[in-house]
């Protein structure tokens, strides 16, 4: 549940944000008549991108034995990978968001018709919803389907409450720092996702266990307990992991982290 309420908090927030942004940007240049195209479009992606995540369930339901395995590691693959292109972009373009959007919608206002400006607010919700539903169905996988509905639909509350209070001034909130945070968190999680896909792929026999239990703590904290089945959900815990396990979430974990410091060294160096 937890990690489905991080996951819908950050994308719910961020698609808030460019939300505000976009209608922030209409008002700067006095267009509001365009508004409805703007809802339009940011209502047709989350609806789009809710059919992404009940299709997702259900072919994943509908499998069994092997092909089920094959196809929990490959979402939590595919996942950990949109995950990480997530964090590198966000680092990436979080200063320069917001002059791109107002950039793009007084483009769009300057267009006949309101479906340049729909365009604009599906493709920019679709991306972050999409995301949301292929991370939500990873994190089904790692806990069950109610906890996830639960903390997806809390996740997201938050986050509409969040982008509102911000673009009423009803609310201060460091966003560096909370995308900060929240990055780091979720790299653990993606780091998990990498080594649950490897433990699906260890069962059957894509991927060699070379040692099939490195380690067994569930007599200390059994993965199936209610702060195992968290810890499990969150990071990808596991009580008796296989060697391959351990080094696909070291592996992943400090190759993205000392690509991260890399990146932000030459930002720094250019900036300076």
């Amino acid at each position: 549940m937890l990690a489905s309420l991080l996951l819908s908090l950050r994308e719910g927030l961020e698609a808030a944000l460019i939300i505000g942004i976009l209608a922030g940007a209409l008002r700067k240049i006095r267009r509001t008549d365009l508004s409805p195209h703007l809802w339009r479009g940011a209502f047709s992606a989350i609806a789009l991108s809710v059919l992404t995540a009940i299709g997702l369930q259900a072919a994943g339901a509908a499998l069994e034995g092997e092909a089920e395995a094959v196809f929990e590691g490959t979402t939590m693959f595919l996942a950990a990978g949109v995950l990480t292109w997530m964090i590198f972009w966000m680092a990436h373009q979080a200063r320069g968001l917001k002059d791109e959007l107002e950039a793009d919608v007084r483009r769009a206002a300057l267009q006949k018709g309101g479906t340049p400006l729909f365009m604009l607010a599906f493709l920019a919700v679709v991306r972050e919803g999409i995301e949301l539903a292929l991370f939500l169905t990873a994190a089904a996988f790692a806990s069950n389907a109610m906890q996830t509905l639960v903390g997806a639909l809390t996740g997201l509350a938050l986050a509409a409450l969040l982008g509102w209070g911000l673009f009423t001034a009803a609310l201060r909130l460091n966003l560096r720092k909370f995308f900060r945070v929240s990055g780091f968190l979720l790299l653990l999680f993606a780091a998990g996702l990498v080594a649950h896909g490897v433990h699906e792929f260890n069962e059957v026999g894509w991927i060699p266990a070379i040692i099939e239990h490195l380690w067994d703590v569930n007599f200390v904290l059994d993965e199936n307990s209610v702060l195992g089945g968290v810890l499990k959900a969150l990071f990808g815990y596991n009580g008796n992991p296989s060697l391959t396990e351990v080094l696909a979430y070291t592996g992943y974990f400090l190759a993205i982290w000392l690509g991260l410091r890399s990146r932000n060294r030459q930002e720094s160096l250019v900036a300076a």
